[in-house]
């Protein structure tokens, strides 16, 4: 041994000091960079200076590309304002059509934004660079063109001037007074603040959201799980168990009465469970992966059979929580087949006792292979994860408000641009709703969780490659034998609807793929009713073969109207004939749903 790299030594003291203080620097710029690792950045920029430097031929294209796209603004901004018959052009761009923005000089600015726009794009586009890169420097162009669009600024936003003018000043006004109240809530939400001071929510939970009748009737150190009380003389013998995601309070599942998907699935004759997680502190800094696969999916499903006494069970899982599912759903069918080999102690001891069958899984926005994970890809590669984690040793968690933020940034041009636009600018009030509230309520990750999360499934896809493992034991997904309902949504930033049809590719069992209108929460969130809601949906059998996404796109029939009806329709196909509900033994009831992990309130 090195007696100078020994421990205690001088020379090793001197390495953690500098080791301290490499990660001390790196993690200040990071804060600087938005949580962004500035060495990603700038090697991706530098890509794609280098190749561009190196590309004349490349040059000279972008050149004259825009001298074509100047032209073009220019004869467009001196088009009239109305055709022949007085209608006005149709824009695209939601940011310009309001009628004002076709005068002078303001469709000159647009057209001229929109010129600029459509070179930058172009020329962000450069053969050689790496696919990371690549996705890095268009993400960035798309985040500061928006940010640069005139539809942004005071003096060259065509609406807000014509606004003013209407209002006599007023909506300026109000669009200031928007705008110091934000501030100061920005600057009175400190990371220390007593969780009792923070604002209170628009809705309140128990109260205003999260009001189906139920009982808490387990509870661990990470969740607390919740049986709902039935509302129908009978249910169908197989209960349902929902597996929301851990980034998220669960009661996006459960909003204003109108929308809850869980009083929708109770009213149809499901006996329904929910898991809640736990809202971690610093001292939670420890709990991995497989601490939220046994404690958070596979005790809430031996729970489950213990409540109700069902020998088999519906299980729904929702954008993480759907992949946690789709882990331990393959790594039951991986137990149910080694138990009649060797490995059958082995495989037992990965799993609580009385684990039950799986009739469905049903997974919703969720991703089982990471090898095109849409925008988030922008923020995973060894350096982010490394500014990540460096942040995350320091705190021991995840912050909510670093989570809500990156979802911000991924969708900055509705979230960020087009909000400011109107509060500020235009002087309109904010309307709040039960989603909204929902978006407010912030959840931590534990840092090491966090980290296992992003660098085994983001950055090695172990899952779908069949290199993770669920207590010692590797899995794949071609394990999973239940037949399998697979959601995706048309405008998912998230979890793009073709990364979730990867499924197909990696099971062999029967999959009936839905894709939705709507984003990530609102596509889910789509209760009957809802005015221009449709989806498509096919399914896919045994021994079918592959179907490419954008074909299956192309054949899948459109239908109008809210997905639940069919994801009812589908799970009473699977279900047995209906029985009178399960007894609720009050041994097991701990408190009123909506318990108590879902009210833990953090400031970050």
């Amino acid at each position: 041994m090195d007696k100078q790299a020994s421990p205690g030594s001088p020379y090793e003291r001197q390495r953690q000091t500098a080791k301290a203080l490499d990660e001390t620097v790196q993690a200040q710029m990071a804060r600087v960079n938005m949580g962004l690792s500035p060495v990603s950045t700038a090697l991706a920029a530098a890509d794609w200076a280098m190749h561009l430097a190196l590309s004349p031929g490349r040059q000279m294209v972008l050149g004259q590309r825009a001298l074509a796209l100047a032209q073009q603004a220019w004869l467009a901004s001196a088009r009239p304002a109305t055709d022949d018959e007085g209608a006005t052009p149709s824009e695209k761009d939601a940011r310009f059509r309001d009628e004002s923005w076709q005068h002078w000089p303001f469709n000159a600015l647009k057209e001229g934004f929109k010129a600029s726009d459509a070179w930058w794009r172009e020329a962000a586009q450069v053969d050689g660079m790496t696919r990371h890169h690549q996705h890095v420097v268009d993400f960035f162009t798309r985040q500061a063109l928006d940010a640069l669009s005139p539809s942004n600024w005071p003096f060259t936003n065509a609406e807000a001037q014509q606004r003013a003018r209407e209002t006599g000043g007023q909506s300026l006004l109000s669009g200031f007074q928007h705008f110091t109240e934000d501030l100061k809530k920005h600057h009175g939400a400190r990371s220390d603040a007593d969780p009792q001071t923070l604002e209170p929510l628009t809705f309140e939970v128990g109260k205003d959201v999260a009001v189906t009748p139920g009982k808490v009737v387990f509870r661990n150190h990470l969740i607390e799980l919740i049986q709902y009380a039935p509302t129908t003389d009978k249910v169908y013998p197989e209960p349902l168990l929902i597996v929301p995601s851990c980034i998220m309070k669960y009661y996006i599942l459960d909003l204003s009465p109108a929308n809850s998907m869980v009083r929708y699935l109770v009213a149809q004759g499901y006996t329904v469970f929910i898991v809640s997680w736990r809202n971690p502190d610093a001292s939670d800094r420890d709990l991995g992966m497989q601490d939220y696969l046994r404690l958070g999916v596979m005790e809430a499903m031996a729970a489950v059979k213990e409540r109700t006494k069902a020998p088999r069970i519906h299980a729904l899982g929702y954008c993480l929580g759907g992949t946690f599912l789709a882990m331990v759903a393959a790594a039951l069918g991986h137990k149910s087949r080694a138990t009649q080999g060797k490995g059958q102690a082995r495989e037992h001891a990965a799993f609580p006792p009385h684990m039950p069958e799986l009739a469905s899984v049903t997974l919703l926005a969720a991703q089982t292979d990471f090898s095109e994970p849409g925008e988030m890809g922008v923020f995973i590669d060894d350096d982010q994860i490394q500014a990540l984690r460096q942040d995350m040793e320091r705190k021991g968690y995840f912050s909510g408000k670093a989570m809500a933020g990156s979802f911000q940034f991924l969708n900055s041009r509705d979230l960020v641009w087009s909000r400011n636009t109107r509060r500020y600018l235009l002087g309109q009030d904010e309307v709040d709703f039960d989603l909204m509230s929902w978006n407010a309520d912030l959840t931590r990750l534990p840092a090491r969780m966090h980290s296992e999360y992003l660098s085994s499934l983001f950055l090695n896809n172990a899952l779908a490659a069949g290199q993770y493992r669920v207590g010692g034991v590797g899995v794949a997904l071609m394990d999973i034998h239940a037949p399998m309902l697979v959601v995706g949504t048309t405008r998912d930033h998230v979890s793009p609807w073709r990364s979730v049809y990867k499924i197909h590719l990696q099971t062999d069992t029967h999959v009936t793929f839905v894709l939705a209108a709507g984003g990530h929460n609102a596509g889910i969130v789509s209760e009957p009713g809802r005015a221009r809601r449709s989806y498509q949906i096919a399914a896919t059998e045994d021994g079918q073969g592959w179907t490419g996404p954008e074909e299956w796109e192309a054949h899948a029939p459109v239908r109008e109207g809210s997905w639940w009806e069919a994801m009812d329709a589908w799970l009473k196909e699977r279900s047995g004939k209906p029985v009178a509900p399960p007894a609720m033994d009050p041994a097991h009831v701990l408190c009123d749903a909506p318990g108590e992990y879902v009210m833990v309130r953090y400031a970050d």
